[in-house]
């Protein structure tokens, strides 16, 4: 398990996303490295009993906390939203010298999709520009929309959000000055592991209907984007539930 962590965390970095999110499967593998060594010539037994009875409680109740999270992400992954939305709102994610990253063009091509077949509904892609772009990811992804064919007053950028919670925030503000006090349907579009957390973040930002469309992801990097996922279920638990 050391040597599977080690080698996938190499495959993710290799990727340049710009997350640091490789360093997760380090830390695996130095904790299965740490277990391997603690289970040879009785060496976990020679920890005072108390000690070991916190350390299996901790990893007893992230496992529980883990299964548990998971199991809302997965819930949420095989979203389809429903026709006639009134709008549509694209997360954000790295833009590249040569237009969007993979990750964030499995949701633009799935916004097309949605979009082509319901020509009534508009569209807001929602973004920032960070350090490492060349243009906003709400400019960047308006123009990949505009360029497969979708007229450009059906789709608008939002250029200041540098989270998914600003994500929803933002876009929500722009929906509300556009119609003010109306009961309408939106959809969340991103890709498929990160649906649960942008339906959540919605519903408790507005007071719309909410529906998830979810995008595809290379089998490969769905583990390192499930548990980097857990992480932000975790750090918007409070908005998400408590709001």
């Amino acid at each position: 398990m050391s040597m599977i962590c080690l080698i996938y965390s190499v495959s993710i970095y290799m990727v340049g996303s710009g997350t640091f999110s490789f360093v997760i499967w380090l830390a695996g593998a130095v904790f299965f490295s740490v277990s391997f060594f603690l289970a040879g010539k009785g060496r976990w037994y020679k920890i005072p009993r108390l000690i070991r009875g916190v350390i299996l409680s901790v990893i007893v109740i992230g496992i529980v906390v883990f299964i548990a999270c998971e199991g809302m992400i997965v819930s949420h992954m095989n979203d389809k939203g429903e026709d006639g939305l009134d709008y549509i709102i694209v997360l954000g994610a790295q833009m590249r010298e040569s237009g969007p990253s993979i990750i964030f063009k499995y949701r633009l091509d799935a916004a097309c999709e949605y979009l082509e077949k319901n020509p009534e509904t508009k569209c807001i892609v929602s973004g920032a520009k960070a350090p490492n772009e060349s243009i906003s990811e709400g400019e960047g992804g308006r123009d990949y929309l505009i360029s497969l064919g979708i007229p450009k007053d059906r789709v608008l950028a939002e250029t200041e959000a540098v989270d998914t919670v600003e994500n929803i925030r933002f876009s929500m503000d722009m929906i509300n000055r556009d119609r003010p006090g109306e009961n309408l349907k939106i959809g969340i579009v991103t890709n498929n592991f990160h649906v649960f957390r942008g339906v959540r973040l919605a519903m408790a930002e507005s007071e719309n209907e909410i529906y998830g469309i979810a995008a595809y992801t290379r089998p490969w990097y769905l583990p390192n984007n499930m548990v980097r996922e857990f992480f932000g279920v975790i750090r918007d638990f409070k908005i998400m539930f408590l709001h």
